[in-house]
């Protein structure tokens, strides 16, 4: 017992050591224009009706139309080069496919909600290039008002000669310089009566969000799917009783990964589980069944690295690709509890994957490993379920099903169960 305590306090130290290092950005940020953002009221959110590009490899311009004036701020960005523009919360209605092509130095582009109350909009360019002009154009004349940005070629080393001083190369931002400090996902401390609770901690991961669509098929956005399969989890673990549940995301917000750990970790989560829906690119033939995925710093196969791979890049998809928790600058101190971790990973996922093969299709390799970001809380056992394909006809028929997510809910809800009640009484009976 005495060994325990004492590996628990060297763990406390350690990762508060961890926390007080800064998170990189590999990526150079230039302030083109920066305005306050006021407070949107839900019933009033700007809507976006269309979006174009003009222009060519020299000089290209981007028109947003929007049905009221809206401030904004854009950054640019190198390694890869993109822009990033921040606006207030934003509706979205701009037709299917719109972004997907591009034109002149801008390779294509996306949008969409990366916190409650703020919308962003993110730019891959071809090169460098800066930002000549960028301005909103209120409604006359029967128009609508327009959100306008000028880019111009650039060379790369202008372009960096030209970057502020603490945004050079050599120098890289703390996490509060690299995002919004609001964001939805900085997760408070507990109130007391949430520590007087008592019922372990289960934390449920919906993938992607916002900005983040994940991958598409027929119509559908994983991030959708997931979000429904998630928040059907909750509903069914709730009305049990026994567990206290937190989402990371329960609408279409963006999170970025370390915080999606964060808020497992400051819960003391009991168990984290994150739930996607994969695709495969045509050239990789087909594939069906879910798939339950643990921790491991190699790849369990092929597909595993490229998922682990894709999964990795969300935070560059929304704009800002912060570096990984640096929570191996205490592997001496903290490499038992992780050995530990990993091991009640491993167990939850033998256990799910035998209750989800009597009620689901499953993958024919159906337990994988591979070195997801998400999965790295040192001290809480984590798996991604890959609860489909897709990009299969037969699993995307049944992702959109509420009889067949019932059922795959039914038989995830019993494994959290099996695995956390088993785990408490070992526990317990260790005092």
């Amino acid at each position: 017992m005495a060994s325990r305590t004492n590996q628990r306090v060297l763990l406390g130290c350690a990762l508060l050591c961890a926390a007080a290092l800064p998170w990189a950005d590999s990526s150079r940020l230039r302030a083109a224009e920066s305005q306050p953002q006021p407070a949107v009221a839900a019933a009033n959110f700007p809507i976006a009706s269309a979006a174009r590009l003009a222009g060519d490899g020299k000089q290209t311009r981007f028109i947003l139309d929007i049905n009221q004036a809206v401030t904004f701020r854009a950054v640019t960005l190198a390694d890869p080069y993109r822009v990033v523009v921040d606006v207030p919360q934003v509706n979205f209605q701009l037709p299917a496919g719109t972004g997907a092509a591009g034109r002149g130095l801008v390779k294509a582009f996306r949008y969409g909600l990366v916190m409650p109350g703020g919308s962003r909009i993110v730019f891959d360019l071809t090169g460098p290039a800066k930002i000549a002009k960028s301005y909103v154009v209120e409604a006359a004349n029967g128009q609508p008002a327009r959100l306008v940005l000028e880019f111009e070629e650039a060379d790369r080393a202008a372009f960096v000669q030209a970057l502020a001083p603490e945004n050079r190369p050599e120098l890289r931002p703390t996490i509060a310089e690299a995002q919004p400090a609001t964001g939805p996902a900085t997760a408070a401390p507990e109130t007391a009566q949430q520590k007087a609770d008592g019922r372990p901690v289960v934390v449920i991961d919906p993938g992607h969000g916002g900005i983040d669509n994940g991958t598409q098929s027929s119509g559908e956005n994983e991030k959708n799917l997931v979000l429904a399969f998630g928040l059907a989890l909750r509903d069914k673990l709730e009305k049990a009783g026994k567990y206290r549940v937190v989402m990371t995301r329960d609408d279409d917000t963006f999170i970025p990964l370390n915080d999606r750990t964060k808020i497992a970790r400051n819960h003391k989560a009991a168990l984290f589980v994150s739930i996607h829906a994969d695709a495969l690119p045509r050239a990789e033939g087909d594939a069906q069944g879910a798939t339950i995925y643990t921790l491991s710093d190699k790849a369990s196969d092929a597909e595993a690295q490229r998922l682990a791979d894709a999964e990795n890049r969300a935070d560059a998809i929304a704009g800002f690709n912060l570096a990984e928790e640096p929570t191996d600058v205490a592997d001496i101190l903290i490499d038992l509890t992780q050995r530990e971790t990993r091991t009640f990973s491993n167990r939850f996922a033998r256990l799910l994957m035998g209750e989800m093969k009597s009620t689901v299709r499953m993958h024919k390799h159906p337990l994988k490993s591979a070195g997801f970001r998400v999965l790295k809380a040192p001290d809480v056992p984590s798996v991604l379920v890959e609860i489909g394909y897709v990009s299969n006809k037969g699993d995307l028929e049944h992702l959109v099903s509420e009889g067949w997510r019932s059922r795959a809910v039914g038989s995830m809800a019993q494994a959290i169960d099996g695995f956390l009640t088993k785990r408490m009484a070992t526990a317990g009976s260790s005092n």
